[in-house]
């Protein structure tokens, strides 16, 4: 069954969600992927569609319910409301431009950006796609994250597992000229409210500017501004 907390029927509804997640199923199928005697599936199914959490479509097969979705909207929604109040305070203070990643099919994703109105500035718009394996927030999001990516990440042989160690005790990472020539970068995790690693933030700007150890200049405020954002999710 995986991992167990002890607490029967939250285990087993969890083995529910996830294997209709992974395909959706019948509840002869249900029963046979997850093992579950046939009348425990039906009983916790049926009550997971009553709360939205699982639905039926016209062929009878179980997926995964709407309500999942909307309770990830609402997750996000108080993350992006959190940084637009947060980024652009955190961007007066240092003069550079300033992002918000997480990660979404292997990749980071800048879900919230703000920059400076004038000057040079290293400008990624929300909604870039860039590697795991290079920059600073790169390194921030896989030191947290689950071993299977870390693996993969690790497979690139851009980023080390002495590097993810140091930027989990330190709890920022740095990056000079990794993701694109003359820029340099330093970024810290968000966490939620549970603990758990959701985004990262980070500044950057030229090399000029922020000079090659940018952890130093920013590091600080980096931690601060996270520490306001999660107080807010």
């Amino acid at each position: 069954m995986g991992k167990s907390s002890g607490i029967g029927v939250l285990d087993k509804t969890m083995l529910i969600l996830t294997t209709v997640a992974e395909e959706p199923c019948s509840l002869n199928e249900l029963c046979e992927r997850s093992g579950l005697p046939r009348a425990t599936a039906h009983r916790l199914s049926v009550g997971m569609e009553l709360h939205r959490l699982l639905s039926r479509d016209a062929s009878g097969l179980w997926r995964p319910g709407p309500a999942l979705a909307e309770l990830a909207t609402k997750s996000t929604d108080a993350l992006l409301d959190a940084a637009h109040l947060v980024l652009p305070r955190l961007r007066d203070i240092t003069g550079e431009s300033v992002q918000l990643y997480r990660i979404e099919n292997g990749q980071r994703v800048c879900i919230a950006t703000s920059e400076p109105p004038t000057g040079l500035r290293d400008s990624v718009p929300v909604g870039a796609h860039l590697p795991l394996y290079v920059g600073a927030s790169s390194k921030v999001l896989v030191a947290w994250a689950d071993s299977s990516i870390q693996r993969s990440v690790l497979a690139e042989g851009e980023i080390t597992d002495t590097q993810l160690r140091d930027t989990r005790r330190r709890g920022w990472a740095q990056s000079v000229g990794e993701r694109e020539p003359g820029v340099a970068s330093v970024s810290v995790p968000v966490r939620d409210a549970r603990g758990a690693v959701v985004a990262a933030v980070a500044v950057s700007g030229p090399i000029d500017r922020i000079a090659k150890r940018p952890a130093n200049m920013w590091a600080a405020d980096l931690k601060t501004a996270s520490s306001v954002i999660t107080k807010r999710l």
